[in-house]
């Protein structure tokens, strides 16, 4: 995929659609092919950051001690300390909607234990529990700040039961330029974990929130 085809996508996709009362994001979607997702080897969870903010800060919630309570506090969107978390565990409302709050959760490394136990159940399913994949479990002792900036504008890209990936790689307030380097960031990051590579990508589109999707390869 080139850059320039995107360019070109994005342009005609802004023509097509009238003009909204709000900024839409732009989501960008790869369908696979020729692969077997009931082999985990096959199967993608990839936390990429973008090259550029997608209009969108994510919302980071930390779950630590008191080792890293207030830097958390300070840098964070939320933060529940290990002194609450079985007050937490007893309201399974109040957990789905954490989850649902956060698109990412960082924990301190030695007390996963009883991260897991508190919030493991509803968590777990839908995807949120802290993952080192995305550097989200740290020691006792660190600086949280880089982290932060980083995870504000990481997506995560999955394909375990569908083979399709779909992101949000940005908003109409955005550049084109900006926007297509940020789709290109995620779709060499993919590309490069297909075992067939590009005779494991079906086909390729950008949509608008409202709009309906425009085909880019």
């Amino acid at each position: 995929m080139e850059k320039g085809t995107v360019l070109k996508a994005l342009k005609e996709l802004r023509e097509s659609q009238k003009k909204r009362n709000f900024s839409q994001g732009v989501d960008f979607i790869i369908n696979l092919k020729n692969l077997d997702l009931k082999k985990p080897e096959n199967q993608i969870e990839l936390y990429i950051p973008l090259t550029y903010s997608k209009g969108k800060k994510n919302k980071i919630c930390a779950l630590v001690g008191p080792e890293l309570r207030d830097d958390a506090e300070k840098v964070c969107d939320g933060c529940i300390a290990e002194k609450d978390f079985e007050a937490q565990a007893k309201d399974n409302r109040k957990l789905k909607r954490l989850a649902d709050e956060y698109e990412f959760f960082i924990a301190q490394a030695n007390i996963m234990p009883k991260v897991a136990t508190a919030f493991g159940r509803v968590f777990g399913p839908r995807g949120k529990m802290p993952n080192p994949k995305a550097g989200c479990i740290v020691p006792p002792k660190t600086n949280l700040t880089p982290l932060v900036e980083r995870l504000q504008k990481t997506v995560k890209a999955v394909a375990k039961e569908r083979p399709l990936i779909q992101v949000s790689v940005g908003n109409e307030a955005m550049t084109d330029e900006h926007i297509a380097e940020n789709a290109m960031t995620v779709y060499n990051q993919i590309y490069g974990k297909l075992p067939l590579e590009k005779n494991n990508v079906k086909s390729v589109y950008l949509k608008l929130t409202m709009g309906k999707p425009k085909q880019v390869m």
